[in-house]
Order: structure tokens, then sequence, then C-alpha cells
């Protein structure tokens, strides 16, 4: 069986990286990755899935809802699949040892870090979800759950796999940080200095102008 050798290097994108992702409660998965034009494609597909989701945003305690938490990673499943489908057999080749593709990096979280998570916790979620009152908020009635610390103890570990992948992901399609980008600046921000407006009184220099 022959193992793919290290191809052009197309443009966006380096030639050769090193993959390394955590599984929660497992172990880790790492190895160089020489993506192919196809994997630099699905890439960039997967990369766009994930910074758009809920899946890596941090989800603070008295933030955020369990079930769209679970709801964004089981619908980010199903459309890893899809790509996985779309690109076909060019994105998982056969590889030396030490290697890894898109297809080994996509298949691995799918199975060993999501599969586990929405198997275990999307039933128990939806069992106490069926036992509201009527007419209850469904966040506070969530909130109220036993159990909903531990869970979001299990998507705080599962995002931390997600965002590595993400990481990952944006290098081989050779794309710009699209996770931790810069806040707005508040509109009654100060200005920075050379903005047109006239500097605070004390800070002229002496023909009267700005210093």
């Amino acid at each position: 069986m022959r193992h793919r050798q290290r191809r052009r290097r197309s443009p966006g994108g380096p030639a050769q990286v090193t993959a390394k992702l955590t599984i929660p409660f497992v172990g880790e998965i790492s190895g160089t990755w020489e993506p192919a034009d196809s994997e630099r494609s699905a890439a960039w597909e997967l990369y766009l899935e994930l910074v758009t989701r809920v899946s890596v945003e941090e989800l603070d305690p008295d933030e955020g809802f369990l079930r769209e938490a679970l709801s964004s990673l089981y619908t980010f499943f199903t459309t890893t699949r899809e790509i996985l489908r779309r690109y076909g057999p060019d994105v998982a080749p056969p590889l030396a040892p030490g290697h890894v593709s898109f297809g080994v990096l996509a298949v691995t979280v799918l199975n060993r870090v999501l599969r586990p998570l929405l198997a275990s916790w999307h039933p128990r979620l939806t069992a106490y979800e069926s036992q509201r009152p009527p007419g209850r908020d469904p966040v506070a009635h969530e909130r109220q759950w036993e159990h909903a610390e531990e869970l979001r103890a299990e998507i705080r570990a599962v995002r931390q796999t997600l965002v590595s992948l993400a990481r990952t992901l944006q290098e081989v399609a050779g794309v710009s940080d699209l996770i931790d980008l810069p806040a707005p600046r508040s509109p009654r921000s100060p200005r920075s200095p050379g903005s047109g407006h006239p500097p605070p009184a004390g800070q002229r220099g002496p023909d009267g102008s700005g210093a």
C-alpha cells in the first residue's frame, strides 16, 4: 500500500503542520499533517462551521443554555459527516505512521469526543426537560437541574478539543483567526491622539499646539 508523499504546496496554507488534539477522559492524538488541496478546502468549511457555533464559545455558569449547546454540537456532528461525504476518499488517504489527515481528525472528534457526550447527555437532558411545569421558564428550569454543572464541565472539556481542532484547521486553510476576534470599541471610548480632538488641558506645547 502506497503512503502519500508530500505534495506541492498550494497557495494559502503550509505544506505541513503538526496536529495535536486532547480527547477528554481518553488521551491525545497527534501527528504530522501534509494537506492536499481538497483537505484545505474541507478544513476551511469545517473551520467556518466551528467558529460560527456556540461550540467554541465559553459557556459561563450564569449564561448560555445547555440545550442550545447540545443542539449545536449535534448539528455540527451532522455537518462534519456531510463534509466528509462531499470530499470523499481524498481527505482520508492511507498514511504512514505518525501522520494524520482531515479524515482522521474529523472522525476522531466525531466518534471519540462528540458521540460519547451526545449519547450520554442528550437523553438525560430531554428526560429532565419533559418534567418542566407548564408556564415555567425553560432556562430557569434547566439551571435548577442537579446535573447542570456536570454537563457544563463536560461541554467545557469538549470545547477545548474543538478549539484545538479549529486552530489546526485555521493553519491548514491559511486563513485569519476568526475565534478570538477583537471586541468592538465603544462609541464613547476615549479617542487616541491624532483623532482630531484637541488634547486635554496641560498637554499643549509652549506655542499652544498639541504636544
